[in-house]
């Protein structure tokens, strides 16, 4: 997104929030953003379950309609995914993580590791029909270029990916993580001018409503920061990382009018532990999302 776009879309959501408005935003040429839709995900190891099978029909009992898998080992698992998810409303949202090595380690022997074992991943990805995959540049315990260099590092590296993303119809998702656990890559605005500065359609961003708790000055603003860009959320309690609702004061409706605004149509995925029994606390955080969901007029 440009500068022009983001004054553009900031006014539009004043005036929106001012006047009562409850329509989605519209770009610069007045174009209307399809209807936002709230669609639940969960990471395959949050739902309980023993089974791939016991994990999908308890999130479709509970209206969950994605799956997010871990990347580990994807390849190896598309069919035992494409059958599981056959005759379900379920379909495989983001991918996150599992691939070796990263992006702007100091070795290019790891930066070339971290290509080849993302681009493995995206492959399956893109079989399965996942929005993307979710890719954190460095955490802070791993050795990294200094911080221009590794911007430019990871462009370079970026286009590469996305160009083999885009192939296989999906994306890289850059995910900004709060400062404890990766520096380089911390709010939407960055995530969302890196994707721009590649210029490939298969490189998008993702945000965390956790780590936006500590790092965006609003959700509201975060995720207008990042706009077009946005393919996936995250979602935990905003203190604890537990699920929605266990932590006093639990509130993203800020952030889902946000969303509505800009016709949101991918998923918001539990990533979370819970202190409680999963079977219960699961349906109510679903219960406390949509009923916050359906709260977020935009005014």
């Amino acid at each position: 997104m440009d500068r022009r776009s983001f004054i553009t879309i900031s006014a539009i959501a004043g005036a929106a929030m001012i006047s009562g408005c409850s329509r989605p935003v519209t770009n610069g040429n007045n174009d209307r953003k399809p209807e936002p839709k709230l669609k639940l995900a969960s990471q395959e190891g949050v739902a309980p379950g023993d089974s791939l099978n016991e994990k999908l029909d308890f999130l479709e009992e509970h209206g969950f309609t994605g799956l997010e898998p871990h990347g580990a080992n994807l390849a190896e698992r598309v069919s035992e995914l494409e059958n599981a998810l056959s005759n379900r409303q379920i379909e495989i949202s983001a991918v996150v993580a599992g691939f070796r090595g990263f992006l702007i380690a100091k070795d290019p022997a790891v930066r070339q590791e971290a290509v080849d074992s993302i681009k493995t991943i995206l492959e399956a990805a893109g079989a399965l029909g996942s929005t993307g995959l979710i890719v954190v540049p460095a955490f802070n315990r791993q050795e990294s270029l200094p911080h221009q260099e590794s911007r430019e590092v990871l462009i370079e590296k970026l286009q590469e990916l996305g160009e083999f993303a885009a192939r296989h119809n999906t994306r890289i998702l850059l995910e900004p993580l709060n400062r404890r656990e990766a520096y380089f890559l911390r709010i939407l605005a960055d995530a969302a001018a890196i994707a721009k500065d590649t210029e490939s359609d298969g490189i998008g961003v993702m945000g965390d409503f956790w780590h936006m708790t500590w790092e965006e000055t609003s959700d509201m603003g975060g995720i207008f920061s990042a706009a077009d860009y946005l393919h996936h959320m995250h979602i935990a309690s905003r203190q604890r990382r537990r699920m929605p609702g266990e932590d006093e004061g639990d509130d993203y409706t800020n952030g889902f009018k946000a969303l509505k605004h800009i016709g949101y149509q991918n998923y918001i995925s539990l990533e979370c532990g819970s202190d409680g029994d999963r079977k219960e606390t699961i349906p109510a955080a679903a219960r406390l999302i949509r009923e916050q969901w359906d709260s977020a007029s935009i005014c």
